[in-house]
Order: structure tokens, then C-alpha cells, then sequence
């Protein structure tokens, strides 16, 4: 008999002349059919269960007793047969003809295009993966897996009534979940453990027998520096399998304990090695160019090379059996060329390091060097790390920066640094690795480095350089004075570099007129052989060839602190337009005087900035054009940080209240880019009001700071935000001028509050109030008694902080300000809250809310949702409060207020606990900790707290202890009230 299924005429549908839409089905969710977007009715829960169990037999033909079964069992009604009939015909009619095919006293669903079936896609995508996988490619595994597991739309076949569902539903459930512990091991392969944390304490609970799961689990947190609570997930789980099946973990969480226990340094390194082709893009090649005239230093490259070496496990004959990590550090004046030497050995080395290679300038030459906190969130950044998973601290970001290293073969070169205390945390942690360090000072204190000396060059080096740069011709006919020239020089790298490189732009001089001019000891510093100084005679050469525009430029541009300047900055400082400036500056850095860092952002080499500051005092011949320049590039930062502020906190009257400023500032069309703005200068911008301490443009730098208050809030350059802010203090203490600094103690108070160090931000908020008032500065009154009472409710004085939050108010009505009102509602509504006024709080909150709707979305927005989500919290309202606090999440996510994000994760997971929900409590409450939180490491005692809570209550008592324990410390450290709170949680637990 011929079993084949006849072929079915391809019909179009009546009244259309298209090509016919393909059907979609899915079965991983509800059972849904499509045609295109349109959804089809499939009718009753039996005739979907018709459908789902012949879409699961892939073409094959279900008979009508097979079908019967799978609807109902062994209990099938006395009708069941023609109950099959007639949801085949009805399906028959609802999709194209030909797909529904009876065959043989049977049905089958056939003529099916590809990916008309979500399983069949997950099937297909789970394949690549494992494809991918076994290449080593485990991004791309990862991808393909996310994607499969991204069809799933709830429970597999939910609502469908039938013996046959119900064991596809098992079946496909444990597929999920095996795909789901396949990409959560591939995660922890390729070091996501922070972000894995959250996911897997949501799944353990939700699948608390499961115990790969609970190893996954185990293995995220001690590779998060987590190891109390690791132990303790295992100590959880042999409990719970004892009580619950009375059984012992199985032998793979068993050894994962031990080597736990014995801080196997093999957990530290994921065992599949990283050789997936996406593994490119976080390949980091960050050296800059080599010279191509690069001379001498031979006995120096062939020394350091050999280092380098030792490190890549080439040429090694040491005997020790493996590789090192090998820290080499060139110490030398400046200008002896240490980093051409380094970066020249470091391109040669490049093929023994083929997971990348980073560079930084520390900028230990300068009065502000380099913060390795900051250097490292870059390295961070390079190697592929989200900005959400880089840690605040330098302590953390130096531990994840050594684990990302760990199993590679990276070279990283730290160039210009101070000291070695600025280098130690910089430096990779294992083998395979290598270190180039450069310094105006010798690192005898650097453990383990291979110092080297560099000295000047030779004389034959010298001329050599020279003469690759010139010209062999010109130097042979004047070798005497090409000598003179390089002895002039001091056979410094770099003073001959700038030299020749002069001389090779001018054809018309001969090697005798610059021999001349270097003679002349005018245009020679006396100090030419005397430290560090002796290269300003280099850089004298390059001056003395400027057009007087360009010298103008040179000097004031050198004015600036600041690691770079952006062009519009520059143009400040020139007070000239962007295109006349731009020119100026890409002269500038022809010359070698200047560099450019990236597209529009330039920057100045220590020693030349100071040279350039020296030409300033020197050759200005208007007195006042240094500090007219300085005034411009401040009234720059103020005027756009305003705009900044104005787009961020919309009809905000701070912006009116702010010193006046005479140079324009840049202006936005959208929220975006004036935040691209801030966030990235704001290392200049900091720097600017730092150097502004001590003169006659205080003021304005102290209301710099305070519109630039969103850095601090975001967790973005917190620390070099506070640093600033007490400078600001110390600054305007000095002069006596009570409204400059009653606004500066008003900043630090903030910064104070944001880091949870309340007694130091009340100190410093009554200094800041008693000032102010001084000075009848009624903006920075309200603003002070809004800080007020805040600090009152960290200290739960609840009384205290209403009759703050009501003089805050009282002042903001009257200079109008709607918006900051709006807030301090908010934060009243709190007050109330803990005098046990629920019924008011909510009012209260409610009307901050609608306050700010009515002004538009703004990030204050977010904090009245976040207000008034506290307060139906505490009223029981679990479900509106969700609602509030999802608002205001998504606000703070697009304004970029991790910090907060991270305090509304904490609240979400305290609803989801009080309405017995503890796993989707734990999960909220993991993203906390992995953001941060306003108030600092108190803050983080409460996270822990709370997860230890949840913890508890899905039964992980052993990790809910180490929680705890955790958060005790903190809170000790502190002086926290909330330890006696802790204790007994922790001695309750004991007790159990």
C-alpha cells in the first residue's frame, strides 16, 4: 500500500493575489496557532489538546485511539471518537488546507515551512549550541542557547487537558531546565559569576531538589569572593535532601565542598578554555603606535624581551617547570624615552600574548596622578565587563580585574607611573601574564620587578636617531654639527626627536643653523642636566617654532587641570570658535606638543603641560589673560552642567539660583546626550573646580559641583566627587566667604548622605545650615533641611525630620520650586511612615506624584513613585506598590541612577517577602547587592539582611546565616543600630 500522503494543491485565498503567509505554531506556552501576526482560534482546551499532541509527533500519523488516550485517558467518554471528528474538521477550517491530513483511521499535521513550530526552533538552536560549545566558541553557544530558552512563554503546553500534555509538559520542563544549567555553566566558564548569583538563588529556590543547580550555585559564589555562604548552600541542601528524600548530596557537590574547603585554586579558573572567535571582540589591543625609527637600546630590548619571555613560557631555561608572571619596571628622567622603549618591546612581544594587551598613561609626573580605581574600571571595560558588573571599590574591581586575567595571556603596560603603591593593584595575579611599568622613579619597592635604568642615550645612539629622522645625506655633510646638536640636546630621546623632527620640516635650514640655535643659550635652559627639569630644554625648541596664535594656545591650553580637554573646552579657554580652535590644536599636536587622545579630546604629557604653565607666567603679556582663560573654562562648566541639570530636573529653580556666568556652555536636544556629556567630563569638570579653590572663581566652582550633584547619586566618580567637595570646604573656610561654603558643606553633606556615613553628613549638614541662613541663602536653607530630614530618618527620629522636611517646604513654595517640592513631599511621606501614619504618608506621597507628572519625566519622577511605593508597602498594598516601584525603576535605569536602581530592587524584594513570595524576594534582593545601593555599606547590611530573610524562608538557613553574618560586620563597622537586629536573627538561627 502506498502510505505516502497525496500531494495538496497549493490555493491561494479568496480575494488575494499575495503569496500565502506561512502558519506559526507554539507549544512551548499556551497552544497558539498563527497565520503571520494574526492569531487563530484553536478553539476548546480538548481541541488544543488535539492539536498540541499531533504538532509533537513532527508529521507522523496519530491514530484516533492514540488520540483518545492522549486527550483522556483511560477514562474517555462513550462520545470520545466523534469528539476527535469534530475538532479535526474545526481545526481544518481554521488553518491553510492540506496541513491537517487524515490518514489511515488517523490525523497528522504536515506541509509545515521551517521554524513554523517553536519547538522545532529551540530543538534547532539547542543543537548549534551544543555545535558551538564543542568548537570552544561558548559566546556563541551561550547566544544560542538565551535564544532557545527565550521561547519559552510560561509553562509548555498550559491549560491543555490530557494525559499526554501532562507528561510532554514534564518532559519539556526538564529539558528547560537542562539548557538553562548548560548556559549557566557556560556563564560561570566565561567568569559571570556575580551576575549568575541572582539567576541561580531564583532557580534553587524555585527547584530546590535539584542539585545542579545548587552546585552551580556553590561555585557562582565563591567565585564571587562569597565563600561563607557557598559552604553554607551545601550545608542547606544536605539538609533539605535529608529531609526530604533522605539521601546525601550526590558525589559531584560532595568534592565541590572539599575543594571549597581547601580554596582549590583550579574553582578560580574556568576549565574550558576561551578560544571563541567572539572572544576577539573583548581581545583588548590598546598599545599605542611604535616609532618607525625606533634606534638603539639594543642591550635593553634583548633584556626586557627575555623577561617577557619568561612570562609566555618561550625560551624559558630556568628549570622551574612553568611560566611567571614578569613585572619589568623602566625608571629614568623625563624625556630619556622609557615609553618608547617599552611600547617598542611590547609590539614585539605582542604574539606570546594573544589575549590582548593594555595601556595607561598614570600620570605620576603630575600633581594628580592616575586613581587605579579608575584606571582599573577601564581595564574592565576593555576586557569585555558591563559598566553594571564593575564594583566600587578599588579592592573589588583589583580582585575581578586578576580573575578576568587569570588563565590568559595578557600584557599590560602602565606608563608614567608614580609610585608602586599606584601600580600594585594594577597588576595581573597569575602567570602567563606580564607587567611593563614605567616611572620617573626607581621601584625598589615593587616586589619582584626587574628594574631597569635607562639612562641617555649613547652619543652613537644620539646620531643615529637623529640621522633617521633628518636624513643620512644632510647629516654626512655636516656630521660635526649633528653632533653638536645631539650634545646639545643632552642626548635625551626626546629632545632629539623634536629637534630633527623640526629640521626635517625645513628644507631650507642646514643642520649647522639648528646647531646655532641650540648653542644659544637663550634658547637653552641651564638645567638641561639637572633632573627631571632638563627636558623643558626639549620642549623649548618646539615653542620657540610657533606662530604666536599657536604659542597663545600652547600656554593657556597648559593652564588646565585635568587628565584631557574636550574641543569645545579648549575653545573656552582660547575664547576662540570650535573650527578656528580645532585648528589650532591639531597644529599643536603636529608638533608633538600636544597629543590627541580621541576624536575632539586632546591632552598634554605632564612634564609639557608644566613647561607650557612656565611659558604662561612668562610670556602673557596681559597680566589677567591666564585667569580670563581659566574664568571662560569654568563659566563653560557651570553654564552647560546647568543645562545638564535643567534637562535632568525640569523647571528646577537651582538653575536661577546659581552664579551668573558670562561664557556660553553647550546646549542639548535630549537627555541622552547631555548625559553622554557629564558622565564624560566629569573628571575635567572635577578638576576644574578643584583648581578653582583658593581664587576668585570659588563661588562659581562651588555651584559647579553642586549642579554636577547627579555624578555622586549615580555612583560614577564618587570619590573624586567627595575630594572635590571637601575642597572646596577647606577653600572657602579659608576666605570667609558663608554662602560659598554654606553650599559647599551642603554638597558634602549629600555626598555623605549617599555613602551612608550619617553622623558625618549631620555634622556637616548643621555647619551647612547655620551658614546659610547666615547669608540668606534661602536655596541652600530648603535644600539643607531637606538633607536634615533625611539624616532624621536614618536615625529614626521621625518628629525631628517632619518639622525639617516642613521648613524645606516652607522655602521651596516660596521661591517657587515645584519640582523639589514634589520631592521633599515625598521624603515627608516617610516621616509619617515612621510615626505610624500610613493613611497620611500615602496622601502625602500620592500628591509629590502627581506634582511631578504634571512636570514630566524627569529622574525626580522616579523618586516620588519610589516614595510613594514605600509608603503602600508599609500599608500592605503589595501589588500597587510593585507598580510604583517598576515606575521608577525604568526612570532610573534611563537616567542612569544605578545606585538607586539598586535601593528599588531592595524595596521590591522587601514587597515580594511580605507577600510570601522569598525566591522572587531572593532575586531582587542579589541585584541590589550586584548594583549598589544610596547609603553605602550600611545599605549593603540591609540587603544582606533581607536576602538572609528570604534565604530562611526557602530553607537555605546555613546561607541566610552567612548573610547575616555579613551584614553584621558591616553594621559593626559602622555602628549601625540595626546589630542588635542581626544578632538575633543570628542566635535565632543557632537556636534552631
Amino acid at each position: 500500500m502506498d502510505d505516502r500522503v497525496p500531494r495538496v494543491p497549493e490555493q491561494k485565498r479568496p480575494g488575494s493575489l499575495r503569496e500565502p503567509v506561512p502558519l506559526r505554531f507554539d507549544v512551548l506556552g499556551p497552544v497558539r496557532a498563527r497565520r503571520g501576526d494574526e492569531p487563530l482560534a484553536t478553539g476548546s482546551p480538548q481541541q488544543r489538546a488535539l492539536l498540541a499532541a499531533l504538532l509533537l509527533r513532527e508529521g507522523r500519523t496519530a491514530t484516533a485511539a492514540e488520540l483518545i488516550d492522549a486527550l483522556w485517558g483511560e477514562e474517555s467518554p462513550s462520545q470520545a471518537l466523534a469528539a476527535v471528528r469534530t475538532y479535526a474538521s474545526r481545526l481544518r477550517k481554521v488553518l491553510d488546507p492540506g496541513v491537517l491530513v487524515s490518514e489511515s483511521g488517523g490525523y497528522a499535521v504536515r506541509g509545515l515551512g521551517e521554524g513554523s513550530l517553536d519547538l522545532a526552533v529551540a530543538q534547532e538552536w539547542a543543537a548549534e549550541a551544543e555545535k558551538a560549545k564543542a568548537t570552544g566558541a561558548l559566546g556563541r553557544a551561550r547566544e544560542l542557547l538565551n535564544r532557545a530558552l527565550g521561547l519559552w512563554d510560561g509553562e509548555a503546553l498550559a491549560g491543555v487537558p490530557g494525559p499526554y500534555a501532562e507528561a510532554q509538559r514534564v518532559r519539556l520542563e526538564e529539558w528547560r531546565l537542562g539548557l538553562l544549567e548548560s548556559r549557566l555553566d557556560m556563564d560561570l566558564e566565561q567568569g559571570c559569576h556575580a551576575e549568575a548569583v541572582s539567576e541561580l538563588t531564583a532557580l534553587t529556590a524555585a527547584y530546590p531538589l535539584r542539585e545542579r543547580l545548587r552546585e552551580l550555585l556553590m561555585l557562582a559564589l565563591y567565585r564571587s569572593g562569597r565563600q561563607a555562604e557557598a559552604l553554607a548552600v551545601y550545608a542547606d541542601t544536605r539538609r533539605l535532601l535529608a529531609e526530604e528524600l533522605g539521601v546525601d548530596p550526590r558525589a559531584g557537590l560532595r568534592e565541590l565542598q572539599q575543594r571549597i574547603l581547601q580554596a582549590d585554586p583550579d574553582l578560580a579558573e574556568p576549565s574550558a578554555p576561551q578560544t571563541e572567535p567572539s572572544a576577539a571582540a573583548v581581545r583588548p589591543a590598546q598599545l599605542p603606535a611604535t616609532v618607525p625609527d625606533f634606534t638603539g637600546r639594543s642591550s635593553f630590548v634583548a633584556e626586557l624581551s627575555k623577561v617577557l619571555a619568561g612570562a609566555s613560557g618561550d625560551g624559558d631555561d630556568s628549570g622551574d617547570g612553568g611560566r611567571v608572571m614578569a613585572v619589568s619596571a623602566l625608571a629614568g628622567i623625563g624625556g630619556v624615552g622609557k615609553t618608547t622603549l617599552a611600547v617598542h618591546v611590547a609590539h614585539q612581544a605582542r604574539p606570546a600574548f594573544p589575549d590582548g594587551q593594555l595601556y595607561v598613561d598614570l600620570q605620576g609626573a603630575g600633581s594628580r596622578s592616575a586613581e587605579p580605581e579608575t584606571v582599573l574600571g577601564a581595564f574592565l571595560r576593555a576586557l569585555g565587563t558591563a559598566d553594571s558588573a564593575i564594583p566600587d571599590t578599588l579592592e573589588e574591581r583589583a580582585a575581578l580585574y586578576r580573575s578576568m586575567l587569570d588563565g590568559r595571556r595578557v600584557l599590560v603596560l602602565l606608563d608614567n607611573a608614580k609610585d608602586a603603591a599606584q601600580v600594585r593593584p594594577l597588576l595581573p595575579g597569575t602567570e602567563g601574564c606580564a607587567a611593563l611599568v614605567t616611572s620617573r622613579v626607581r621601584m625598589v619597592d615593587l616586589a619582584g620587578a626587574h628594574l631597569v635604568d635607562l639612562d641617555v642615550m649613547s652619543p652613537e645612539e644620539a646620531l643615529a636617531l637623529f640621522t633617521k629622522i633628518v636624513g643620512a645625506e644632510r647629516v654626512a655633510a655636516e656630521r660635526k654639527a649633528a653632533l653638536d646638536v645631539v650634545a646639545a640636546c643632552g642626548f635625551l630621546p626626546l629632545a632629539i626627536r623634536i629637534a630633527a623632527s623640526r629640521l626635517a620640516a625645513r628644507r631650507t635650514w642646514t643642520v649647522s643653523v639648528l646647531a646655532a640655535k641650540l648653542a644659544d643659550e637663550r634658547r637653552r635652559l641651564d638645567e638641561l642636566q639637572a633632573g627631571d627639569l632638563a627636558v623643558k630644554a626639549t620642549f623649548e625648541l618646539g615653542y620657540g617654532q610657533l606662530e604666536p596664535a599657536q604659542a597663545r594656545a600652547f600656554r593657556l591650553l597648559g593652564l588646565a587641570d585635568g587628565p584631557d580637554m574636550s574641543l569645545a573646552a579648549a575653545a573656552a579657554v582660547l575664547d576662540l570658535p570650535p573650527e578656528e580652535t580645532e585648528d589650532l590644536l591639531e597644529s599643536l599636536v603636529d608638533t608633538s606638543l600636544l597629543e590627541s587622545a580621541a576624536p575632539g579630546r586632546y591632552r598634554f604629557h605632564d612634564l609639557v603641560r608644566l613647561y607650557a604653565r612656565a611659558c604662561a607666567e612668562r610670556d602673557e603679556s596681559w597680566p589677567g589673560e591666564r585667569g580670563a582663560a581659566m574664568s571662560r573654562v569654568l563659566d563653560f562648566y557651570l553654564a552647560t552642567t546647568a543645562q545638564v541639570y535643567a534637562i535632568e530636573h525640569p523647571r528646577d529653580r537651582l538653575v536661577d539660583d546659581l552664579e551668573p556666568t558670562s561664557y556660553p556652555g553647550l546646549r542639548f536636544t535630549e537627555g541622552s546626550a547631555a548625559l553622554d556629556w557629564l558622565y564624560t567630563e566629569a573628571g575635567p569638570l572635577l578638576a576644574c573646580v578643584r583648581q578653582a579653590a583658593g581664587t576668585e572663581r570659588l563661588r562659581r566652582a562651588v555651584d559647579l559641583l553642586w549642579a554636577a550633584k547627579d555624578l555622586t547619586e549615580s555612583g560614577a566618580n564618587s570619590h573624586q566627587y567627595e575630594t572635590t567637595a571637601r575642597a572646596t570646604c577647606d577653600a572657602t573656610r579659608a576666605i570667609g566667604d558663608e554662602r560659598a561654603e554654606g553650599r559647599a558643606r551642603t554638597v558634602l553633606s549629600d555626598v555623605l548622605l549617599v555613602s551612608g556615613r550619617i553622623q558625618q553628613a549631620e555634622d556637616e549638614a548643621q555647619v551647612a545650615m547655620a551658614l546659610a541662613e547666615a547669608a540668606h541663602d534661602a536655596t541652600a536653607v530648603s535644600w539643607v533641611a531637606n538633607n536634615r530630614g533625611l539624616i532624621c530618618l536614618h536615625q529614626s527620629r521621625f518628629g525631628d525630620g517632619k518639622v525639617f522636611f516642613d521648613q524645606a517646604l516652607e522655602g521651596l513654595r516660596a521661591a517657587g520650586n515645584r519640582p523639589f517640592e514634589a520631592t521633599a513631599l515625598g521624603n515627608l511621606s516617610r516621616a509619617y511612615l515612621g510615626m505610624g501614619n500610613t493613611d497620611k504618608a500615602v496622601e502625602i506621597a500620592r500628591r509629590g506624584l502627581a506634582a511631578h507628572s504634571e512636570i514630566g519625566r524627569s529622574v525626580r519622577l522616579a523618586n516620588s513613585h519610589f516614595a510613594l511605593g514605600v509608603a503602600l508597602t508599609q500599608a500592605g498594598r503589595h501589588a500597587e506598590a510593585l507598580t510604583e516601584f517598576s515606575g521608577a525603576l525604568g526612570i532610573f535605569n534611563e537616567h542612569r541612577q544605578r545606585l538607586w536602581e539598586g535601593v528599588t530592587n531592595f524595596r521590591i524584594a522587601q514587597v515580594h517577602l511580605a507577600a510570601s513570595r522569598p525566591a522572587q524576594a531572593a532575586q531582587h534582593a542579589e541585584l541590589a547587592l550586584t548594583l549598589g545601593c544610596i547609603g553605602g555599606d550600611r545599605m549593603r547590611g540591609n540587603v544582606l539582611t533581607l536576602l538572609g530573610r528570604t534565604l530562611a524562608e526557602l530553607a537555605q538557613v546555613d546561607r541566610a546565616r552567612a548573610c547575616w553574618q555579613d551584614a553584621l560586620t558591616l553594621f559593626e563597622q559602622s555602628g549601625a543600630p540595626e546589630s542588635d537586629s542581626v544578632r538575633g536573627l543570628l542566635a535565632h538561627a543557632s537556636a534552631a
